[in-house]
Parts: structure tokens; C-alpha cells; sequence
């Protein structure tokens, strides 16, 4: 089945970094585009980055410039490295795949939390 496990979360101060781990198992990894949620208390989920099969990525407005997503095929890993981290940042992040068999559907992680806060 497939499995998403996310890791590296934590309490980092204001204009700290923190690198996010995603290791997948289940699926043909390479075969798939990997995304970044996050989702605040109170506040919907959103998507903050995403990576193509090919390596292409897209970012929202609120984190372009400061992470960056990128993959290893071999090890089956999404990472998301963050820099310049802002209290807004605080949120469980979430690791996702979009698959469409045997229909339509996504797969997350269990989620990690990522604290900015002095």
C-alpha cells in the first residue's frame, strides 16, 4: 500500500531553517509528482510546493525564494528545505501524491509540525 512517512519538523526561532523529509514506499516513486501541504490551526489546507516527475517545481507566493523542494529517486524521498522561517510559517506539514487508479485519489502523510516561535 501506499505509505508516506514525514520527518524533521520542530521548534525553530524566527529566521531559522529546518529541512522536512518525506520517505515513500508502495508506489513507483519516480512515476509521480510529490507535493508539500500545510495546514494551520484554524485555517484550511494549502499547497506550498510542488515537484514534478522531471524536476519541474511551483511554490506559493508565501514561501518562493525561501524553500525549495527537490527529490531523490533513488533513496524515494521529497524533501523541503526552509530558510528564513516567519512565525506564519507554523504549521503540520503534510506530504502528498496524486494518484489516479484504481480511481482519482490522494495519499498523505501523517503530518509533522513545524514550530517558529522564540
Amino acid at each position: 500500500q501506499v505509505q508516506l512517512v514525514e520527518s524533521g519538523g520542530g521548534l525553530v526561532q524566527p529566521g531559522g531553517s529546518l529541512r522536512l523529509s518525506c520517505a515513500a514506499s508502495g508506489f513507483t516513486f519516480s512515476n509521480y509528482a510529490m507535493s508539500w501541504y500545510r495546514q494551520a490551526p484554524g485555517k484550511e489546507r494549502e499547497l506550498v510546493a510542488t515537484i514534478s516527475i522531471g524536476g519541474s517545481t511551483n511554490y506559493a507566493d508565501s514561501v518562493q525564494g525561501r524553500f525549495t523542494i527537490s527529490r531523490d529517486n533513488t533513496e524515494r524521498t521529497v524533501y523541503l528545505q526552509m530558510n528564513s522561517l516567519k512565525p506564519e510559517d507554523t504549521a503540520v506539514y503534510y506530504c502528498n501524491t496524486r494518484m489516479g487508479w484504481p480511481r482519482r485519489a490522494d495519499y498523505w502523510g501523517q503530518g509533522t509540525q513545524v514550530t517558529v516561535s522564540s
